[in-house]
């Protein structure tokens, strides 16, 4: 009895926050199948369900959508950029942390950590000065490395914790047999970090992808901005065309949807890592 209680607990909380959660895209769907006229009539469901509005997306028809397919591709160069040079900052450092013992290291991650004490909302501006000083504005490497600074402390502290659980006894047979710190690195730490580094590298890519403020700031050019800013400008006539709008967005949160279920398992055991002291 108590597990049936236990279930029915579950499933009292769990559908409303299904239902919750679905109800957005449930009408993301259903402005985007909707022909313009009766996008907005209220209607459960399109009397006439239509596909076109992919299709104006994809032929870009609308003026709005002059430079989907380079925004589009705007936002996959800076995500695997990010991605990738979040992976090598943080596997380095919490090599370097872990298992080198540098001096000062855990002082470093510490001080780096404490950086999230402060809303990422509020070192926007500081970060706009910062990419002036260094001619960087209206450039994509100062959306880049803005956000691969957002990203590599979280990623160094799993990471870290994800190595500080691995046998210290393979590196020292390493040693004895004459690795040096680079083979050691190579051949012995990241083969045993793979699902640690999908976790944290799925992590700094969504992030990238998902991004909006500080896109929106660094960049203005709109052959160069990613389309979740280029998202915004559909609200800014007085007659938005919500149909498209939610076509495009569609489209957007396909690959991080299909990026993150292909690396689900990954994720859950990868960010895990270390949690729990053996």
């Amino acid at each position: 009895m108590k597990n049936i209680a236990s279930e029915a607990k579950l499933l009292l909380i769990g559908i409303p926050v299904l239902l919750w959660t679905l109800f957005p895209i449930y009408h993301m769907v259903l402005f985007a199948i909707s022909p313009r006229d009766t996008a907005t009539s209220g209607l459960l469901w399109p009397e006439h369900p239509t596909l076109q509005n992919f299709e104006i997306v994809f032929k870009r028809d609308h003026f709005y959508l002059d430079h989907f397919w380079q925004q589009l591709g705007n936002s996959f160069l800076i995500a695997v950029a990010v991605g990738t040079l979040t992976l090598i900052v943080a596997t380095t450092s919490a090599f370097a942390i872990s298992r080198l013992k540098i001096r000062g290291g855990r002082t470093v991650m510490n001080l780096a950590l404490f950086t999230y004490f402060i809303p990422a909302a509020f070192l926007a501006v500081p970060m706009y000065k910062t990419m002036g000083l260094y001619g960087l504005l209206n450039n994509q490497w100062s959306l880049i490395l803005a956000m691969v600074t957002i990203a590599s402390p979280y990623c160094i502290w799993v990471l870290k914790q994800a190595s500080d659980k691995l046998p210290f006894e393979l590196d020292e047979a390493a040693r004895i047999d004459g690795a040096t710190p680079l083979q050691l690195f190579w051949m012995v730490y990241l083969p045993l970090m793979v699902p640690s580094l999908v976790a944290v590298g799925t992590y700094a890519l969504l992030l990238a992808w998902n991004e909006y403020l500080y896109a929106f700031l660094l960049l203005s050019n709109d052959q160069d901005v990613t389309l979740a800013v280029a998202l915004g400008n559909f609200l800014s006539a007085d007659d938005s065309p919500w149909e498209l709008l939610m076509a495009t967005g569609l489209i957007y949160a396909l690959p991080p949807a299909a990026i993150y279920y292909t690396f689900k398992r990954y994720m859950v055991s990868g960010l895990t890592a270390g949690a729990v002291k053996s």
